[in-house]
């Protein structure tokens, strides 16, 4: 059975009693600023994702490195980081002339906060509960700012009563995608160590540029057109009460699913991959969860792909921008109760495969036709395998790394997990009572 966490939800505390002891501004070498102004095209994957990712990452106590300098040794680093990443110290816009955001880099500056916590870092509890409050460890707006004049990047050093410490970083989702972020970090502890950049970062983001003119040579059914223009997102957040809970499947686990995914794979070109079979477990129980009992209903699941390798010629691994589109798998609810799990699994693998480089230029081309959002009944959001927690700071690697999460009812995460061989995953999901009860027994049952 996935180990459920639900109960833990009433020892959370409420508020981590953090005290901001400074916010500032960190600007560029005067060498980057003195050098010719530029903006920066941003690709039709980022304009739809104008909204902020904060992230915190643990660290347990290093007498060599307590937060005061920790907090000085990032202030340095991240000057000479915006050198490569120029974005970083600049504002997006609206381009009058073209209508679509740009990054204008005028190096206006990254935010830097440094703030204290009055507990330990253990009196937080189980940091791989999502708790809300560690928003309280993050800053996204800077007070003294106004808010068309808001940093696309901030950092917040928040130090423990114990000796260790939080870095929470928020950044603007157009800035980076999962993957370019973790490239990012690495590059950081590189800077952090003297030591050059891992790998210096590719921000040409006119290599996903739109054909001209668009070419849609797909039906995208993963894509819906958004007619009323105040609307941001279609997933946007419920008024109902929402439970939350954590399954965690084991190594063995998922072991176990592959196997059970495989006796009844057919296509030789579909794997059994963890994520693959994660992910149809996640759908089979979204699904079949709903209160609705109608089976002839379709449900469409969401997910990411990367798509650096699958483009040709392919972008390379060092581009900043979001290189991920949204894959999708659809069926009958009938089909989600009655097939074998193999082909639900074989289902996710081919939204996955689908995505081509002629396919994912479509998706592209269709954006700059339609401008419109990814839409489906459930998004699976994995930081599973992005890495975070395996980057090499002058003063160790983290203890854990989590999003700050807002719950939403059509979103289940996916976070790695922390105890054990590390090869688990927690899956995250946040629904009305009755459907939780459901997800939870449909959950145990396609383990059994």
């Amino acid at each position: 059975m996935g180990t459920s966490y639900q109960e833990s939800s009433s020892l959370l505390l409420q508020d981590l009693k953090v005290t901001i002891k400074e916010a500032s501004l960190i600007l560029p070498s005067e060498e980057t600023l003195t050098s010719e102004r530029k903006s920066m095209f941003l690709s039709n994957v980022d304009q739809i994702l104008n909204f902020d990712v904060q992230t915190v990452h643990f660290f347990r106590p290093n007498k060599d490195f307590p937060p005061d300098i920790v907090s000085e040794m990032l202030r340095k680093a991240l000057v000479r980081a915006m050198d490569v990443y120029e974005f970083l110290a600049g504002r997006l816009r609206l381009n009058p002339s073209s209508g679509r955001l740009d990054v204008d880099c005028n190096g206006a500056g990254a935010g830097f906060v440094t703030a204290a916590s009055e507990y330990t870092l253990e009196e937080l509890g189980d940091l791989v509960y999502p708790n809300p409050a560690f928003a309280n460890l993050v800053t996204s707006q800077l007070q003294t700012l106004p808010k068309d004049n808001q940093p696309l990047f901030a950092f917040q050093v928040t130090s423990f009563k114990c000796g260790g410490f939080a870095m929470g970083i928020s950044t603007n989702h157009t800035t980076f995608d999962g993957l370019s972020f973790k490239t990012f970090l690495d590059n950081l502890a590189s800077l952090l160590s003297e030591k050059p950049l891992s790998t210096p970062p590719c921000n040409d983001r006119t290599l996903l540029k739109a054909r001209t003119p668009p070419r849609v040579t797909f039906p995208h059914h993963e894509l819906v057109q958004i007619q009323d223009s105040e609307t941001t997102t279609v997933f946007e957040a419920t008024s109902e009460h929402l439970d939350f809970n954590i399954f965690k499947l084991s190594s063995q686990q998922i072991l176990m699913l592959k196997e059970k995914a495989s006796e009844s794979i057919s296509s030789g070109c579909v794997r059994a991959t963890g994520f693959n079979v994660v992910t149809a477990l996640v759908w089979r129980c979204k699904a079949l969860s709903s209160v609705e009992e109608d089976l002839e209903k379709e449900s469409t699941i969401l997910y990411a792909v990367d798509i650096r390798g699958r483009l040709n010629p392919q972008l390379p691994s060092s581009y900043t921008g979001n290189a991920v589109l949204t894959a999708y798998a659809k069926a009958k609810r009938k089909a989600l109760l009655e097939e074998p799990f193999g082909r639900i699994v074989e289902m996710v693998g081919e939204g996955s495969n689908r995505i081509t480089d002629e396919y994912a230029r479509s998706a592209i081309d269709w954006g700059e036709m339609y401008k419109g959002f990814p839409h489906g009944e459930v998004l699976v959001s994995s930081w599973w395998k992005l890495g975070f927690a395996e980057v090499e700071y002058p003063w160790g690697k983290p203890k854990y790394c989590c999003p700050v999460v807002y719950h939403r009812k059509d979103i289940v995460l996916l976070f790695p997990d922390i105890e054990g061989d590390g090869k688990g995953v927690y899956v995250l999901a946040a629904l009305p009572s009755k459907e939780m009860t459901k997800f939870q027994n449909w959950f145990e049952d396609t383990l059994s």
